[in-house]
């Protein structure tokens, strides 16, 4: 198991590498950088950016603050945090506690188990009642598409591993099947990283730090900065009726919420 769990890491690393040379993710995020010193406004002292990177790991990564919808957000918390745990006390297990020569500490089993339930938790309640296509476009949860790949292959490999688990611990016969598929399961969800939404955990606080330094500097990623709430916007107004009425006015604010973000 050791050296499939290596294997399964070796995947990751290529899979990533792989996908920031077929997209130009890194290109794009490096010029963006030096497009975003050359033309800002502000100069950042470096308290400043510590202070950036903080609220990016703080806002952004630990708490996924970029969620509007906060179905959403409780269920990629649950699946983030969930998967770490499960992922993180599964390697512990097997490169600490191979054999039954080296007793595995209770706790982490407990842990292993607590992950993964988050992870199935969260990953249903996502599939069947809070994606777009079938929360707000009305699809049948079972329509399946490529992006697909990766909640379905980690859900497959979570749960599958969960299965495998019960049985092996109570004695059930089909748990040796049950295991190989785990294991088909586990190198589709890590072999996968080109072709699913894998690799955006690694791009996704880069992103947000960059995002929020443009702010801070000036650039704001060169989009417009002046918007209907703006005083100078306001007075602006062709309509004087309408200079001082609210953002919400109008048959806008009757229609459903959005929920797709």
């Amino acid at each position: 198991m050791q050296a499939f769990v290596i294997l399964m890491i070796v995947l990751v690393a290529a899979g990533t590498l792989f996908d920031i040379l077929h997209k130009g993710s890194a290109r794009y995020f490096f010029e963006n950088w030096r497009r975003s010193k050359t033309r800002s406004t502000k100069e950042i002292s470096g308290g400043e950016m510590v202070s950036i990177a903080v609220q990016t790991a703080v806002v952004d990564v630990l708490t996924s603050g970029e969620f509007c919808n906060q179905r959403r957000r409780i269920a990629h918390l649950l699946t983030m945090y969930g998967f770490v745990l499960y992922v993180v006390t599964t390697a512990i297990m097997v490169f600490c506690y191979p054999t039954p020569v080296t007793p595995t500490p209770p706790i982490l089993p407990v842990l292993w188990w607590l992950g993964g339930l988050m992870v199935c938790t969260s990953g249903y309640w996502f599939w069947f009642f809070i994606r777009v296509d079938v929360a707000a476009e009305g699809n049948s949860p079972f329509r399946l598409m490529k992006a697909d790949l990766f909640i379905l292959s980690l859900l497959a490999s979570v749960t599958l591993g969960l299965i495998w688990a019960w049985l092996q611990a109570n004695g059930i016969a089909g748990a040796s099947a049950v295991f190989g598929l785990y294991i088909l399961a586990t190198v589709v969800l890590f072999g996968g990283v080109p072709w699913s939404k894998f690799a955006h955990m690694f791009f996704k606080p880069a992103a947000a730090f960059e995002k929020r330094l443009s702010e801070a500097n000036g650039t704001v990623q060169n989009l417009p900065t002046l918007t209907r709430d703006d005083p100078e916007q306001q007075q602006r107004h062709s309509m004087e009726l309408l200079r001082d009425a609210p953002m919400d006015m109008g048959l806008g604010i009757k229609r459903e919420a959005p929920r797709h973000y």
